[in-house]
Formats: structure tokens, C-alpha cells, sequence
């Protein structure tokens, strides 16, 4: 449990350095004369230059253990925005997003895959996983008010100083209270014991049906144009209060359902069914709704993420058995895509579509093509290792 703890510690850290940055960069970018394109860009290349950096993290985490890729992404993410506060172009700022965006790629993958060796009992590990998501969701609640009043109160240079040095001071605990040592990577046998016999080379390449990888994906379309649309609503007249006030209440719905526990005793695949069927709903509604109820309906949606996540880290530790380090990196390659690909939708479409109309159906045509078959239940990783505190 200790090492959870100081697992969720680094995690907020790491969440609130980087969501305090959203309400920011589009100011400092054009403070740098950057036109808006150019943003456009800025903002995405973080997601493209992740990809990279996913497909190293899955096997080296494997290979290698998770508590270097921590140490490593903690501490070059926070040199990075040290340096970034003292740049004086834009391409310069292009140029950073995309080294932070490949650095920090082995920072999920690698504490995901230590949280799930913490505990042997799937139950448990959904647990540590509902204790990522209120990190996560926390973080996103309380960062983006908090890094808009640091920058006017100091500064941007100053801001981005301090968020750095406290990434690098992050990492450094890291090197201080993360275990040393990882166990080794194990295939299963049916009898439940462990053993370190190869993988097949089909596995190797794969450890799951590809479909599941459409989960991750569809969802991070739609949250891609879920935060491309909500700061245009009324043609881009709401002001920045309203849109932080909207996103916040996501925030909070998804509290709400990251906080009931017993839900990880139900399958993740029926709660992802069903989160993702509510989430399918809530942008149904979002397109046809009114704009007076338009923050009950952010706040169901924000409900159903809270039911979606846990659900899906649960799902990826059963599928992915051994090879956790690479099944986490797998995922965060289809949500960096995802995350991609949405805004990038959302900005074709005409006038007469809603994009909220087609988050849904994106949504709804991913059902389709999940396996939804039953998992068999995965036998569990050895009780003893230095992960177990």
C-alpha cells in the first residue's frame, strides 16, 4: 500500500503540472506571435510525438521495470518546462511540446503496470485502478484554476519555472521511495503457477485481440471533441469562466463514480458496456439539448467516465497478463491517436452536424466491433515480490 500512495503522490503531481498548462499555452503561444493554426498545431503535436514513446515504453517497462521510466519521464518533463520558460519564438515552444509529449509517454504505462503487480486479487487491483482515476480526475479539477492564477500573479515565466522544478524534485523522490526491483516478466501456465517460458512470437507481437484496442480509442475521440466544442459553444462567445466551471463539473460527476468502490466487483467488460452506453447518451443529448441544462448533462457524462476508466485499466491488466508494460503502451498509443484524430474531426465537420452527433455514433459503431465475449479469469501474478508493501 505504501508504494500506491507514493504511486498516487507522483501521479498528481505530474497530472497538476500538466493540466495547469491547458489554460496557459494558447496565451503564451500568442504572446510568442504565434497565429492560430500554429496553436492548433502546438497543441497536437504533444498526442503525435507520443506514439514513439509508447511503442519504446510497452517493452522496456517489461524488460526493465517501471521505476527508471518514472524517474526518467518525471525529471526530463520538469527540464523541459524550465526551459521553456525562457524561449522567445514560437517553433521553439513547438519544439518542447514535442520532446515533452515523447518523454512523458513512459510515465502512464510504467505506473500503471506497477499499480497492477501491487496486488495478486482482481478485485484489488480494480481498486488501485479507481485510485489513478480520482488522482487523475482531482488533479484536472483543481490544476487548470490553479495555473491561470499563478500566471497572473507571476508571470508565465515564472509559472512554467516552478511547475518544472517540481517535476524534477518529483523524480528525485522517485529514485528515494520506488522499489528497485522488478519481477521478472511471466507467462501463465493452466495450472495457475507461474513460469518464465517465451511467448509465442504472435503473442509477442500482440498480446490481445487488436479490437479492444477500439475502446481506448473511440473514447478518446470523443473526449477529443468533447473538449474541442465546449469552449466554441455560442459560436466562441462563452467566456473562459463558464467553460472552466463546465469542465469542472465533468470533473465532479466523475468523482461521484470513482468513488464507489463496489463497483470493481462487478465484470469490466458490464461496466464498460455500460458506461460507455451512458456516455453515448450524454453526447446524444449534448447535440439536442438546450443550453440552460447543458451542466447536468456534463455532470451524467462526467458519471459515466468515472464508471469507463477503472473499468478499462481492469480490463487491459486480464487481457494483457505478463505483458502489462506493453499492453498499457498499446493502450496509450490508441488514446494518443484518438485524442488526435477527434479535434481533428470536429474542426471538418460543417455548420448543420453536430459534433456531439458524431462522438455519439463513433461511440455506438466501437460497440459494435468490441469482443465481448467472457474473459476467463486470469490466474494470479506470484504473492511475493518487492512491489508488495
Amino acid at each position: 500500500m505504501k508504494t500506491a500512495l507514493w504511486l498516487y503522490l507522483f501521479l498528481f503531481i505530474a497530472f497538476f503540472d500538466l493540466h495547469a498548462q491547458y489554460p496557459i499555452l494558447t496565451p503564451f503561444a500568442i504572446s510568442l506571435g504565434a497565429a492560430p493554426t500554429f496553436i492548433g498545431w502546438m497543441m497536437g503535436i504533444y498526442s503525435l510525438t507520443h506514439l514513439p514513446g509508447n511503442l519504446m515504453a510497452g517493452p522496456k517497462v517489461d524488460k526493465h521495470g517501471s521505476r527508471r521510466y518514472i524517474m526518467f519521464s518525471l525529471t526530463a518533463a520538469g527540464i523541459i518546462l524550465i526551459i521553456q520558460s525562457y524561449i522567445h519564438t514560437p517553433w521553439e515552444l513547438l519544439f518542447l511540446r514535442a520532446i515533452s509529449g515523447y518523454v512523458l509517454a513512459f510515465l502512464s504505462p510504467a505506473c500503471l503496470a506497477m499499480l497492477a503487480q501491487l496486488s495478486d486479487h482482481p478485485v484489488t487491483q480494480g481498486k488501485y485502478m479507481s485510485g489513478h482515476g480520482v488522482v487523475h480526475t482531482l488533479a484536472s479539477v483543481l490544476s487548470p484554476a490553479a495555473g491561470a492564477f499563478i500566471v497572473a500573479s507571476f508571470g508565465f515565466s515564472e509559472t512554467f519555472s516552478s511547475l518544472g522544478i517540481i517535476l524534477v524534485i518529483t523524480g528525485l523522490m522517485a529514485y528515494f521511495t520506488l522499489p528497485k526491483n522488478a519481477p521478472a516478466p511471466q507467462a501463465q501456465l493452466s495450472d495457475g503457477h507461474a513460469t518464465p517460458a517465451p511467448l509465442s512470437p504472435a503473442h509477442t507481437r500482440l498480446p490481445f485481440n487488436w479490437r479492444y484496442l477500439l475502446l481506448p480509442f473511440v473514447l478518446a475521440c470523443a473526449q477529443g471533441i468533447l473538449f474541442y466544442e465546449i469552449p466554441l459553444r455560442n459560436n466562441g462567445s462563452a467566456s473562459i469562466m463558464s467553460t472552466g466551471l463546465l469542465f469542472s463539473i465533468i470533473s465532479l460527476g466523475a468523482l461521484c463514480t470513482l468513488s464507489l468502490l463496489f463497483l470493481n466487483k462487478y465484470s469490466p467488460m458490464v461496466r464498460l458496456l455500460c458506461g460507455i452506453i451512458l456516455l453515448s447518451l450524454s453526447f446524444f443529448a449534448l447535440a439536442t439539448t438546450p443550453e440552460a441544462i447543458i451542466g447536468i448533462v456534463l455532470f451524467i457524462l462526467g458519471t459515466a467516465k468515472g464508471i469507463i476508466f477503472p473499468a478499462l485499466a481492469s480490463l487491459f491488466i486480464q487481457i494483457g497478463g505478463a505483458r502489462l508494460g506493453k499492453t498499457f503502451a498499446l493502450q496509450s498509443i490508441a488514446t494518443s491517436i484518438g485524442s488526435f484524430a477527434g479535434p481533428v474531426l470536429a474542426g471538418q465537420l460543417p455548420d448543420h452536424i453536430s459534433p456531439f452527433f458524431i462522438a455519439f455514433l463513433i461511440l455506438m459503431t466501437g460497440l459494435l466491433f468490441i469482443p465481448v465475449q467472457r474473459l476467463s479469469p486470469t490466474p494470479p501474478l506470484p504473492a511475493s515480490g518487492p512491489y508488495h508493501s
